[in-house]
């Protein structure tokens, strides 16, 4: 089993129930298996105008493959309303815009991905200050 680091944001609608929502979807698809979880904080819209985001880092035992962790997040943003697909520039800079949802792979273990759908450690994980804030402050979920 390797840790599974993941970072939920949302800055539309009820952001706060929507990162609970898709941690209740999380919890039973990943069976269950959270142990740590950081703070929510409140951080501006990184590399696009909009409204401020909530975001949380989340800590999952995991010993399913990353395919399928990644299906699972993106199902799960699917289903709760999320539309848009990812959109390039021409330089080929990625273009952000608001989201009820998103679930990112921060980190799985030592393992380093890097294909056309998936890269772990996500390439902006050490860019974005925020990031590493939350990271510093991941605690033990409470065992219920």
């Amino acid at each position: 089993m390797r840790l599974l680091y993941l970072l939920l944001g949302s800055n539309l609608g009820d952001r706060r129930d929507n990162i609970a929502k898709a941690l209740e979807a999380l919890d039973n698809a990943l069976s269950g298996r959270r142990v740590q979880i950081s703070p929510i904080i409140e951080t501006e819209a990184c590399g696009f105008d909009g409204p401020s985001f909530l975001n949380v880092v989340v800590v999952y035992r995991s010993a399913r493959r990353p395919e399928n962790i990644l299906k699972i997040c993106k199902s799960i943003e699917r289903s709760m309303g999320r539309k848009d697909a990812p959109e390039y520039a021409p330089d080929g800079t990625r273009i952000y815009h608001s989201r009820i949802i998103d679930i990112d792979i921060l980190m799985y273990g030592e393992l380093a991905i890097n294909t056309p759908t998936l890269t772990i450690p996500h390439p902006q994980v050490h860019s974005r200050p925020f990031v590493k804030e939350l990271l510093d402050h991941v605690i033990p979920f409470p065992e219920l």
